[in-house]
């Protein structure tokens, strides 16, 4: 068995707090860090409340961690959506989403390299999003979501002779909180029924794939993305 530390972003809400309740059923210590605190406890839970689209904050949050624990799983996941069409496309939501989906994407994982590294072992998990593949006034997130996979791709190649697995996520339509924000009641409906499965996904649904990139027996998969997303990637998608 290895060295089951797992920092996870965005773990107070949503997707998020799915995977760390998960991991932590699954035995993992688990360290999250987003803008306010989870709403539960555990043992074996540790918080850290900061800003990733701060890039200072997360390297101080990064450094003062990886004093503590040798982390040798990683998922990246805290995100945001900041919609609009691209009339309206602000740089400085350009400049927040990049700092936020890729900027502390980059500066946990160099973090933890070297605890990965030491052991022979590590686990990168990425979360992009279906929306990568087209989906209206998602300029910057589709944007910044889509250099996800590609980053994920060269960690891959780079690290995979150090022991070290990167994949990615690309979830579809799941019900959280900032789903709510974007999608009415009427229309989450209709979105559920125009998915090849007939419902919307769960947090559950993308904590379940994150323990399968994680697991310590699944060494020989890396640089894919999986699409959780009920076969929306299949075909077109409006909200």
């Amino acid at each position: 068995m290895k060295n089951r530390k797992v920092i996870v972003t965005g773990g107070s809400s949503g997707i998020g707090k799915g995977i760390c309740q998960m991991m932590l059923d699954a035995g993992y210590h688990v360290i999250t860090l987003a803008r306010r605190l989870p709403d539960f406890n555990h043992a074996h839970l540790e918080a850290y409340e900061v800003d990733l689209a701060d890039p200072a904050a997360t390297r101080e949050a990064a450094a003062e961690i990886t004093a503590k624990h040798k982390v040798t799983t990683l998922v990246n996941n805290a995100g945001v959506i900041r919609p609009s069409l691209i009339e309206e496309v602000s740089l400085d939501d350009l400049t927040y989403l990049t700092n936020l989906h890729l900027g502390a994407m980059i500066l946990l994982t160099q973090a933890c390299l070297p605890a990965m590294k030491e052991a022979r072992f590590g686990r990168i998990i990425n979360m992009s999003s279906r929306a990568v593949v087209g989906l209206p006034t998602r300029t910057n997130y589709a944007g910044t979501k889509a250099a996800i996979i590609s980053m994920t791709r060269t960690w891959a190649m780079e690290l995979g002779h150090h022991g070290i697995t990167v994949n990615a996520i690309a979830p579809g339509p799941i019900v959280t909180e900032m789903f709510h924000e974007q999608v009415s009641e009427e229309k989450a409906k209709s979105l559920a029924q125009g998915l090849p499965v007939g419902r919307l996904g769960t947090p559950e649904d993308i904590a379940r794939a994150t323990l399968f990139f994680a697991d310590e027996n699944n060494g020989f998969v890396t640089g894919q993305t999986l699409y959780v997303c009920g076969g929306a990637s299949l075909g077109s998608l409006t909200l």
